[in-house]
């Protein structure tokens, strides 16, 4: 049965069509706007006329669905820009929907292309890295090991003081010394993704680019409750009909600088802010924990759900695949992208051939769909029709 390829292709158990591929492209403002990005060789920042001429190149070669992802003219504390309805994405959307007739665009949902600190949500000085237990004791709550048995919560190992405490979302100066003189353990200046604080911000993006005319919203940002407030946000102001692809399982892993390069979203280097954003994505090492928060955005409400990176955690897109009745995606990131160039490039090995088997073993694993910066290439490579 492996004799010749028709055999081979008769008892094939997975397939590969350009249908299941999804292209991120990356907006930028101005016109005619075309820039390389360096860690990515063969992937643009794109002003909105140079996207829609690239988003119907790929269509021509067979891709039917793109994910955008916004680079502002301005960023500031609060990621403005992510919900201005007139921002660099909602243009980028209109012009899409009339320049590809029946292409799908999807959007990321997030704060990090659009804050000038570079995180996925508001930063505050509220903990500045005390653990759970010890902030619970200093305001008088129950422990963790106390509302674990009571199942109350998430799993998270640090939290912020209690905003009815501290109205303006400010920090409670006693805090620290009541907990037993942290405060030159645990720097006051420290500062830590705000997560309610940053929901309604979230809801408020995903609204807009629905009013935009966006066919998916896609949040990858890791906050807690995030899919039920972009839910809500959505079902009441009209777009209940919007659904939610959610990025249930994004690891915090080392995959990502070429994809921060082109969004210009990597964490700012500065006092207090934290440098990386292993606070609120995952800990690579973490099987259960990923199904958790799978089972959490689904119960949220998310139509679909994602295991960001791809190859590396082909395991947990099986698990996800084996046990939740929804559309799962994987992300074939940048690093996995970069990865595969710089190897063809040195000729090392064959590009086309490693690339198709990249998303034939993402297939193959469970993933219904899978976003990669290969998919114009890929597609053509299937259809013929690339160019």
């Amino acid at each position: 049965m492996r004799r010749t390829e028709a055999l081979r292709s008769l008892v094939r158990e997975t397939e590969l069509s350009p249908g299941d591929l999804v292209w991120p492209l990356f907006a930028v403002p101005g016109e005619r706007v075309r820039n390389a990005v360096k860690s990515m060789p063969g992937v643009f920042q794109l002003s909105v006329d140079e996207l829609v001429a690239e988003a119907q190149a790929g269509f021509e070669a067979g891709v039917r669905s793109v994910i955008l992802f916004g680079v502002p003219d301005k960023k500031d504390a609060v990621g403005s820009g992510a919900y201005d309805e007139d921002g660099i994405i909602p243009r980028a959307i209109r012009a899409l929907k009339k320049g590809v007739p029946g292409l799908v665009v999807m959007t990321d949902v997030c704060m990090c292309e659009y804050t000038d600190h570079g995180h996925c949500g508001i930063l505050r000085t509220p903990k500045a890295g005390i653990p759970e237990s010890v902030w619970r004791r200093a305001q008088g709550q129950p422990d963790e090991a106390a509302l674990e048995r009571a199942g109350s919560t998430r799993g998270r190992s640090l939290i912020a003081p209690p905003r009815s405490e501290h109205p303006q979302g400010q920090p409670d100066e006693a805090a620290p010394e009541r907990a037993g003189g942290l405060g030159g353990q645990y720097p006051p200046s420290m500062m830590s993704v705000e997560n309610d604080a940053t929901l309604p911000l979230l809801a408020k993006e995903a609204i807009a680019h629905a009013k935009a005319g966006a066919d998916i919203v896609a949040p990858s940002d890791m906050m807690d409750g995030r899919v039920a407030a972009i839910r809500k946000g959505l079902d009441e102001t009209g777009y209940g009909d919007v659904p939610i692809l959610s990025y249930a399982a994004k690891f915090a892993g080392a995959f990502y600088g070429p994809f921060r390069d082109a969004a210009e979203s990597a964490p700012r280097e500065g006092a207090g802010i934290p440098k990386d954003r292993k606070g609120y994505q995952m800990d690579p090492g973490n099987v259960r924990e990923a199904l958790r928060e799978v089972a959490l955005d689904v119960a949220e409400g998310a139509d679909m759900v994602m295991v960001k990176p791809a190859v590396p955690y082909l395991d947990i897109v099986r698990l996800v695949k084996d046990r939740f009745e929804l559309p799962v995606a994987a992300y074939h990131v940048s690093g996995e992208y970069a990865m595969i160039k710089a190897a063809a490039e040195r000729g090392w090995i064959d590009e086309d051939r490693v690339a198709l088997e990249m998303m034939l073993c993402c297939r193959r694993a469970g993933a219904d769909l899978v976003l990669t910066y290969y998919a114009k290439h890929v597609a053509g490579l299937l259809t013929g029709n690339g160019r």
